[in-house]
């Protein structure tokens, strides 16, 4: 992650969190979300492209990547909610543009929904947003992670490699796959990876689902076709339960579309954030 740094700090409620900013000053504000168990990092590519554009901010949220890892940390979807909108409220972004990934889709939903948090678009990237969810994998480590988080060192990091590679798509590149791994190893690492499995809890998406219908904003869905953790189904599911809500399937993408497919990402978002409808439909 050497190449990629966040050069901010702000001290939420939930620990410190690291941020950074590019493009233009005066440009229309994006916010960029990353989901779980990956970091502002998946955004490196995309992220400049679209500043091009935007004044972009990317932060890593508190339990991930460079921010904050503690004992007894909240790092739950509903404190996530929360910090992202007190996040917006220090940046001074009254109606920003929002693009968020997996668990980040369900960060910027619950902050809209209900913290209040205001956003001029919304694209959500195969998001957490839908009942029912996480792998058996992700269920397992969630009944157990006391048990979890005492594994050697060796083989936690073996099974975060292993559990990263299961997203689908045509793979990664080895070197991204260490640095996606890296934050979640040492003494803050290899806990803060199973506290936050710990602390995924459906329960903060249902309070939410049933007010998808609510939302009056622009709402783009991508969704890649070969997507392993959320079927390609939850995107049309979605996209049908939000208002006027597109969806755009990119092929072939797994779940990390910005890793899989970037450039095909990158011009759906660009068009839809510009309102070009012929590149935000499917």
């Amino acid at each position: 992650m050497s190449d990629w740094k966040l050069d901010r700090t702000y001290a939420s409620g939930s620990g410190e969190i690291r941020w950074s900013a590019f493009g233009e000053e005066d440009g229309e504000p994006l916010v960029l979300l990353h989901g779980t168990p990956f970091s502002s990092y998946v955004w490196r590519h995309i992220g400049p492209a679209l500043a091009t554009r935007y004044r972009v901010h990317v932060w890593d949220m508190p339990g991930y990547g460079t921010s904050e890892k503690s004992d007894g940390q909240d790092v739950s979807l509903a404190a996530q909610g929360r910090v992202f909108a007190e996040l917006l409220d220090h940046w001074g972004l009254d109606e920003p543009n929002v693009v968020a990934h997996d668990f980040g889709g369900a960060v910027a939903l619950r902050a809209h929904l209900l913290h209040g948090a205001r956003y001029r678009r919304l694209a959500l990237v195969d998001p957490v947003a839908l009942a029912p969810w996480g792998s058996p994998f992700f269920r397992l480590v969630n009944e157990s992670a006391e048990v979890f988080g005492r594994l050697p060192s060796n083989l936690h990091r073996a099974l975060v490699r292993e559990y990263i590679t299961t997203t689908g798509g045509p793979g990664l590149h080895p070197a991204t796959l260490d640095a996606l791994v890296e934050p979640w190893l040492g003494t803050d690492g290899q806990p803060a990876f199973y506290r936050q499995i710990a602390q995924a809890d459906q329960r903060y998406t249902d309070e939410v689902q049933g007010r998808y219908g609510e939302i009056d904003l622009p709402v783009l869905v991508c969704w890649g076709t070969g997507d392993a953790w959320i079927p390609v189904a939850k995107g049309h599911e979605l996209a049908a339960a939000i208002p006027g809500a597109r969806l755009r399937l990119i092929d072939g993408a797994g779940h990390l579309v910005q890793e899989d497919a970037p450039a095909e990402l990158t011009a759906a978002l660009l068009g839809f954030l510009t309102n070009a409808g012929s590149e935000a439909g499917t």
